[in-house]
């Protein structure tokens, strides 16, 4: 794990009292890039959203797609969970705590937009960081690299009608060309991007050459990623001075749906008899989350000063400290998974 991502929780807190500071002290500026649209799409953002998502989709071997069968029960349950219960969870604990229990404390015109935020976060399956946590818990390399390729492939057609549902059951009004055009912006055209720069780069110098190209990309993702975040807590000081509280409120849904996800993953592969080394990278892939596509896709639909734009970084802040509590869980009920499991009496 990279010095930048073990830290990543730090940086993402530095960046919170950067943009707050800076959003305090140099208003018309932040005003100013915030008014740099075309069809509702902020170009600033659209460039540093980029910067972030294309590195990591240059990672993506879709060929990757054809071990589907080696893996096919750890598949079938990550599908399960990333697009039949987590976006549905993280939708009920919404309207749960920040529709109801947490609602009397936080600004009553952003709950809508706090939910939405949720949701959208919880409809993104995480493309990047989870080969980080795959590794970290001895994970079977081909399965995590089938299941991404096939998460992304699912992800261009079935982002925006789950993500239009469940704004629409929350009496959301849900702006469904500002959502297509997101799709289009931020999972198909780099998706694109990234695979032909992939084909090109090992064309030219093989793995090396795709390594060597990551390695260039890298600081231009992390800094575009910073930026943003600074970006976003610039509009988003006052409210966040106002009601400091906000951030820990809507920690507390995404904090849940991690555990409750993962733990579920985990139990059904185990259930299903998955060998340990897929069972990991199984529950976590199914709980973790595509935060850069989330929070593009928020500011996309609801803006910079919107409290949706908050939720999904809210998720990029407890990320870190989060999926690596969940790598110890899996790495430390290795023996009780295989004791008496049905991949144990199998084999």
């Amino acid at each position: 794990m990279g010095f930048f991502e073990r830290y990543l929780t730090l940086w993402v807190f530095l960046c919170i009292l950067a943009g707050i500071s800076l959003g305090q002290l140099f208003n018309a500026p932040f005003r100013f890039l915030g008014s740099l649209e075309v069809a509702q799409v902020n170009l600033p953002v659209a460039i540093l959203i980029w910067l972030m998502v294309i590195p990591m989709l240059i990672k993506v071997d879709f060929g990757a797609l054809h071990h589907v069968k080696r893996h096919w029960k750890g598949i079938g349950v990550t599908l399960f969970i990333n697009w039949g219960v987590k976006p549905f969870s993280m939708a009920l604990l919404a309207w749960l705590f920040i529709g109801w229990l947490f609602a009397p404390y936080l600004p009553a015109e952003q709950l809508d937009s706090y939910i939405a935020g949720l949701i959208i976060l919880a409809a993104a399956p995480c493309t990047a960081m989870v080969f980080v946590w795959s590794h970290l818990t001895r994970g079977e390399p081909n399965f995590t690299l089938t299941q991404v390729a096939l998460n992304d492939t699912i992800m261009i057609f079935a982002f925006a009608p789950i993500v239009g549902l469940l704004l629409g059951l929350s009496a959301i009004v849900v702006p469904w060309s500002t959502l297509f055009l997101s799709v289009v912006l931020y999972i198909v055209i780099p998706v694109v991007i990234g695979q032909w720069w992939r084909r090109a780069a090992i064309r030219r110098g093989g793995e090396n050459g795709l390594q060597r190209v990551l390695a260039r990309l890298h600081p231009f993702s992390l800094g575009a990623l910073l930026a943003t975040l600074v970006l976003l807590f610039g509009f988003q000081g006052e409210q966040i001075i106002d009601q400091p509280l906000v951030i820990a409120l809507l920690a507390v849904p995404i904090l849940i749906q991690v555990y409750f996800n993962s733990g579920l993953a985990y139990l059904l592969d185990r259930t299903f008899g998955v060998d340990h080394a897929v069972a990991g990278p199984s529950a976590l892939i199914g709980a973790s989350n595509f935060f850069e596509l989330a929070v593009a896709a928020a500011i996309s639909l609801f803006g910079f000063q919107s409290g949706a734009a908050l939720a999904t970084v809210v998720g990029v802040l407890v990320e870190v400290p989060v999926m690596l509590s969940v790598v110890r869980i899996v790495n430390a009920t290795k023996g009780w998974y295989e004791r008496n499991s049905a991949f144990s009496r199998r084999t």
